[in-house]
């Protein structure tokens, strides 16, 4: 059984407030992220509050779900979870000696002009809501508050999840999710909302003015107030960052190819400067000059998909209204030019296969480096001296990291193969298809790299 938003907060909010340092003064910046955090889920709670209100069963139809219960019924769940999230960070900050951000008004109406529309426009809210709690986390230092933030942060990438297939996209497109500081979230986010106080600068929004579906192989353009001519054309780039991925892949502008091997959400940014951006840094360091905005790239049939959407079999299809990965209609596509402030993009080519070429100083490395941390050197060295890559430059890179990163799986799992002389040591792959995740797992120095994102201690198995 669900409980209604008002029912849960009652049930939950005195274990959250229990567990709160309310005899101290909070940590201002754990105000912030809890006043963010909470503008956020206002907006996620408004969002689907105005689309459930518009559309009814028949516009589910004609938007090619078999069965409108399906969707009505996730975006109802979605719904009451948004609203319970919005009503505990309230109560929360209460308790903490804050209060929430009020006078917010979002503005919802250039999204919700059909089902086909605003579908896919869930699936951008539901990412940016993840990357956003990922990427403020780490502001956060109570452990109390961290910990209830976490286990919001978790249930959103469950719709997520029931987004993905609800556009007919993978499900789990990559074994890494995306971090957004709240600039980046607010350049995504921003134009829903007015009316109230944001205590947070945000970066330009970024829109893509392709017409049309995009695909790998499109050639991106690119619209926003802050690429106006104040800095040549020539010295701009745009970057492209998948979950997983240990840095961005870069482009000139004016040549920005959607490559081969990528599959899922995609985030794009206009930079002034060639060096890639690592999803490590989460601090800007002012060579971003417009964006992130998401496309999702879906290349692989989605077999869940035909549990909702008409004509979806989880196979590629000539028709891009049945194709698997072309999200429940294509009566109106989310790149169109006439609504930039769709932050999102869905390419109907589900035939797509994943390239497969050679790069011999990637597949020496994870021949002779298991472990995989030479791997993630190779493709960083070889996205930063590249500068700027061509299409099939990129195509081959990703392909080459996924076929390293096979090569070093097989490595580690074989008896013969050369392993870290502590036997405790848990030892993982990550391996998702179409994407450039990389091997995860023990290193020298006695710690555990994740695709170059941290560092922890190994842990040891019990004893007993």
């Amino acid at each position: 059984m669900r409980f209604s938003a008002s029912v849960a907060a009652a049930l939950v909010a005195p274990v959250l407030v229990s567990a709160l340092p309310v005899r101290r003064a909070a940590d201002p910046n754990d105000i912030l992220v809890l006043q963010f955090a909470n503008v956020l889920e206002q907006l996620e709670t408004q969002f689907y509050t105005q689309a459930l209100q518009k559309f009814v069963a028949e516009d589910f139809i004609t938007a090619g779900f078999a069965d409108p219960t399906i969707p009505i019924q996730q975006f109802t769940s979605i719904q009451n979870d948004e609203a319970t999230h919005t009503t505990i960070l309230e109560t929360t900050l209460l308790a903490i000696g804050g209060e929430a951000i009020t006078g917010c008004t979002f503005n919802f109406d250039s999204v919700l002009g059909s089902v086909a529309e605003m579908a896919p426009v869930a699936r951008v809210v539901e990412d940016v809501g993840v990357a956003a709690y990922i990427g403020a986390l780490h502001l956060m230092s109570d452990p109390s508050l961290l910990t209830a933030a976490a286990s919001i942060a978790t249930v959103e990438a469950r719709h997520q999840t029931i987004l993905n297939v609800l556009n007919a996209g993978t499900s789990i497109p990559q074994a890494f999710d995306l971090a957004f500081t709240p600039s980046q979230v607010l350049a995504i986010a921003s134009p829903f909302i007015s009316g109230c106080d944001i205590p947070v600068p945000a970066n330009p929004t970024l829109s893509v003015t392709n017409t049309g579906t995009i695909s790998p192989g499109t050639t991106l353009s690119f619209s926003s107030a802050a690429i106006n001519g104040s800095i040549p054309t020539s010295n701009l780039t745009c970057q492209m960052l998948v979950g997983g991925a240990p840095a961005a892949l870069v482009f000139p502008i004016d040549a920005c190819v959607v490559p081969m091997g990528i599959d899922g959400p995609v985030a794009l940014f206009v930079t002034n400067d060639p060096q890639p951006l690592s999803p490590s840094i989460l601090i800007s360091t002012g060579t971003i000059i417009a964006g992130p905005m998401i496309a999702y790239i879906d290349t692989i049939p989605n077999q869940l998909a035909s549990v909702a959407i008409q004509g979806s079999s989880g196979s590629s299809s000539s028709d891009s209204s049945t194709s698997p990965s072309s999200g429940p209609s294509d009566s109106a596509s989310p790149t169109s030019a006439s609504d930039p402030s769709v932050a999102t993009a869905v390419a109907t080519d589900s035939s797509v296969a994943t390239a497969v070429t050679s790069d011999s100083s990637l597949a020496t490395a994870a021949a002779s480096d298991p472990a995989g941390t030479a791997v993630s050197s190779a493709f960083i060295s070889a996205t930063t001296s590249l500068a700027t890559l061509t299409p099939d430059e990129a195509s081959s890179l990703i392909a080459s990291v996924s076929a390293a990163t096979a090569t070093g799986s097989a490595a580690v799992a074989s008896p013969s193969a050369a392993a870290p002389t502590d036997n405790n040591a848990a030892t993982s792959v990550v391996q998702a298809l179409g994407g450039p995740n990389m091997y995860t797992g023990p290193i020298a120095n006695g710690t555990i790299t994740v695709v170059g994102w941290s560092q922890v201690p190994i842990p040891k198995s019990s004893s007993t």
